[in-house]
């Protein structure tokens, strides 16, 4: 069977278009926001609202495959607050019907940051937010956790942020941090029983969103257990084969405090990052990539359901 793999579409609805980049106004340091600005028109994303085509043309190309993962981020989320913005939550709507229109039964979609919020790199504005949470299962129809058993192969998707939820825990709304330690302990048990109730003779595949919750995940003595039949772990999240090799090359780095909210976070995943050789990482970058490279794309492979055997992963580059 041919699975189709798309991550990081971002797709920005007629709300959020609107409203444009909002990133800049969360900055009140002067000089941060030249740095910001260099970094977004030099390196990252020039206007991250400019790039719905993309989508579009990998669905073009790949009109029939068997399965399809949608490993998150629908929502440019130019809120920062994730989809409890109503223009964030219509593009992501936008975005999964594109995808439901094209493959219908064949699509799973999981859950990326960009759904539940996060703040911004340089401004710290925003955050995760319980409504964006509420939404993504009443408003997107996503299934956080998920398991799909394919012959040889097990299939666990799981919520990256809820995983990874200490290292948001500073921007959590001070009034709803124990209603997302409850539902980070139900989604630790949903991820519990996924990988417990997977037979010995499987191997399974993992999808997880954003890497920084890897580490957290190999706490999960169900997870640690069956770490020798994991074939493979699709993340997303680093948008470029850039940010992959670079983020691989500091890991362990120390664990910087306090320098803002964003660097926290960052340096603390990268402090853990060693341990991700251990989930046998295949990366699916955002159809852009970064805007410096021009290294975006998809990510397809080649199942043998019935006799097994190693995935043959194939990434693929959309011109820009």
């Amino acid at each position: 069977m041919k699975l189709l793999v798309v991550s990081d579409p971002h797709l920005a609805g007629p709300g959020e278009q609107a409203r444009g980049v909002c990133e800049s106004a969360a900055i009140g340091n002067p000089l941060l926001r030249l740095v910001a600005r260099a970094w977004r028109r030099g390196f990252w994303l020039k206007n991250p609202l400019a790039h719905n085509d993309k989508l579009d043309r990998i669905l073009a190309l790949n009109p029939a495959p068997d399965l399809v993962v949608a490993n998150g981020d629908y929502t440019v989320n130019s809120a920062f607050v994730g989809i409890s913005d109503d223009a964030s939550c219509e593009s992501a709507e936008l975005c999964l019907a594109t995808l439901r229109r094209a493959y219908g039964t064949r699509l799973i979609a999981g859950i990326g940051d960009h759904e539940l919020g996060k703040h911004s790199l340089f401004g710290g504005r925003g955050g995760p937010r319980m409504e964006s949470w509420r939404r993504v299962r009443t408003r997107l129809g996503i299934e956080p956790t998920w398991h799909r058993d394919l012959g040889k192969y097990a299939f666990i998707g799981v919520p990256s942020t809820l995983l990874a939820l200490p290292a948001f825990e500073p921007e959590l709304l001070p009034e709803e941090r124990s209603l997302w330690l409850v539902e980070r302990r139900q989604e630790l048990a949903a991820v519990s029983r996924a990988f417990a109730s997977v037979s010995g003779d499987r191997r399974i595949v993992l999808f997880c969103h954003d890497p920084t919750a890897l580490p957290f995940l190999q706490e999960i003595p169900e997870v640690a257990r069956a770490m020798q039949r994991l074939e493979a772990t699709v993340i997303g999240h680093l948008h470029s084969p850039f940010i992959l090799e670079t983020a691989r090359r500091l890991a362990g780095i120390p664990h910087v405090r306090w320098a803002g909210s964003s660097v926290r976070r960052y340096t603390g995943a990268l402090r853990k990052a060693r341990g991700w050789r251990d989930f046998r990482l295949v990366f699916c970058p955002s159809p852009t990539g970064a805007e410096f490279f021009k290294d975006g794309g998809w990510l397809t492979a080649e199942l043998d359901v019935e006799r097994g055997g190693p995935i043959e992963w194939v990434p693929h580059r959309l011109p820009w």
